[in-house]
């Protein structure tokens, strides 16, 4: 576990670094943006109807796309609402949303889940972004030209773990789940730095979902895992069972039983 654990807090320690630095960024950017915005509107209302107002209106558009991509690279600073929660609560919200996506594209999910999970301490909203981060990863993975099939795979799994080390805290109880896709895999060169804002395999790719994600389940005082190759990408996503969702279950139980 040691290496494990190394290379968790090195990789905690420097996101947060650069989220700092992004922040930081994002600040100075903001401001000329709202400067430029405010002054196309001016310059709207003096103009005549015409060909001229569609300029501004570009101007407009493109500063508020720019502010929604600022925002979307800060993040949240909200701290997550937490409340017990069944983990396949969100898996399935989840797989619900991107069956829909795939509906016209020849990928299948498949589900493989362990139902004696306790429940985890969680805000549903931030996993269930967090979790179609990834899945959505794993789909645009099998859009790829670099596939080598014709049959896209999704597998997502759930198992509880017992006694486990989360960076350097020790749990006795954990929920694990796996997206697993048989996409063409991470390059080498960029394995590493995935999580990171402003990575991305794709072109088009922005570069947000991964690091987004795994602000997100760092906050919930938990880890991603990743090991890929080609035909074979997982990710790990592994959420501390907290003592009182643990306790709050045997007391559901002890009703239900005695009702």
């Amino acid at each position: 576990y040691a290496e494990r654990i190394s290379k968790e807090e090195a990789l905690v320690s420097t996101h947060e670094t650069t989220r700092e630095l992004v922040r930081g960024l994002a600040h100075e950017i903001k401001n000329p943006l709202g400067g430029i915005r405010g002054a196309a509107q001016l310059l709207a209302r003096e103009l005549p109807e015409g060909e001229l107002t569609d300029y501004t209106s570009v101007i407009i558009e493109e500063a508020d796309r720019l502010h929604k991509l600022v925002d979307r690279l800060v993040g949240t600073r909200k701290p997550p609402e937490l409340r017990a929660i069944n983990i396949h609560e969100v898996v399935e919200r989840v797989r619900s949303l991107i069956e829909v996506e795939v509906m016209d594209k020849d990928i299948r999910i498949e589900r493989n889940y362990d139902p004696s999970i306790p429940d985890v301490m969680a805000d549903s909203e931030q996993m269930i972004q967090a979790v179609l981060n990834i899945v959505r990863n794993a789909m645009q993975a099998l859009e790829s030209p670099n596939v080598r099939h014709s049959s896209g795979r999704i597998l997502l799994t759930t198992r509880v773990l017992r006694n486990i080390t989360i960076g350097s805290v020790f749990h006795r109880l954990a929920a694990r789940i796996e997206v697993i896709d048989n996409g063409p895999g991470i390059p080498e060169d960029l394995i590493g730095s995935i999580f990171y804002p402003m990575i991305s395999g794709r072109a088009e790719g922005t570069g947000l979902g991964l690091s987004i994600a795994h602000s997100i389940i760092n906050q919930h005082k938990g880890m991603i895992e990743c090991d890929s190759k080609p035909g074979h990408t997982r990710f790990a996503i592994y959420i501390p069972v907290a003592p009182s969702a643990r306790g709050k279950r045997k007391l559901a139980e002890t009703q239900d039983r005695q009702s």
